[in-house]
């Protein structure tokens, strides 16, 4: 059996009470956290609370060689661990695959996922957004600006009056020179604020910070103010609000300080 466990959001009590039985029932347990990590926990707190011994993968450790995953779980019960959910804006689908087609059973063990927390903690509905996106950075795509792709798809969203989750870029393991096994970069922002901020400088977002943790930070202002400010660690998202019901509104201005000015109709 290879079961596949999100660890949730913040640290490593947000798993559910499902995936905490699984992961610790299991007789090896894998992980990678070049997609997204806990924001209040490292792998020795996992392995403390848990009492397992986490094997962390990189991104060719999964998508190249998952081999030595794919063994364990052959003759035994293996668990593989992300942040968030181990299905959503990651490419574990690949694995499953391999596995079902060796014959090794599989299942997927859900936890939080910050677009879920994003609409939570924002007040805006969940049935109203759009297509999500990733700011990658300039580095990464070869430029110094925002790609096109970025682009269209706030700008479809937007002609449809839907809102858009914009993730920000991280990078483990490579940097602007390429591979490089000590750099750990986050996007944060006020950086993505500010690449967006030269086609929407005027217009309305909201960062939403450190989702799940007891200090989440959730702020709604012109891209171009977000821009000057900080939000503290990571991680951090933006979102990019369409047309807004009155509700929706009221929640910017009340639970994200956005001025009313900017959500009037």
């Amino acid at each position: 059996m290879l079961t596949f466990i999100g660890l949730g959001l913040y640290d490593e009590r947000s798993v559910t009470v499902e995936g905490r039985e699984a992961l610790r029932a299991a007789d090896r347990v894998f992980a990678e956290f070049y997609t997204s990590r806990l924001v209040g926990a490292d792998v020795a707190d996992l392995e403390a609370h848990h009492g397992v011994d986490v094997e962390v993968r990189d991104r060719a450790g999964v998508e190249q060689d998952p081999e030595p995953i794919l063994e364990a779980a052959a003759s035994g019960d293996a668990a593989f661990l992300t942040a968030g959910d181990t299905m959503i804006s990651t490419t574990h689908t690949d694995l499953r695959l391999r596995a079902e087609e060796r014959g090794i059973d599989t299942r997927v063990i859900h936890g939080v996922t910050a677009q879920s927390a994003a609409s939570s903690l924002t007040g805006l509905q969940n049935y109203r957004f759009g297509k999500a996106t990733t700011l990658p950075f300039p580095y990464a795509h070869g430029g110094d600006d925002v790609p096109a792709s970025v682009i269209e798809t706030i700008e479809a969203n937007r002609e449809r009056g839907l809102h858009t989750v914009v993730y920000l870029d991280i990078k483990v393991g490579t940097g602007p020179t390429g591979p490089d096994p000590d750099h750990e970069e986050y996007m944060t922002a006020d950086v993505a604020a500010g690449l967006l901020a030269d086609n929407w400088g005027d217009e309305l977002a909201v960062v939403v910070a450190r989702a799940g943790s007891p200090d989440a930070v959730v702020a709604a202002d012109r891209l171009s103010a977000l821009a000057d400010r900080e939000f503290g660690d990571p991680l951090h998202l933006l979102v990019i609000p369409g047309d807004l019901h009155h509700v929706e509104a009221d929640a910017l201005v009340g639970l994200a300080g956005a001025p009313e000015s900017l959500v009037e109709d």
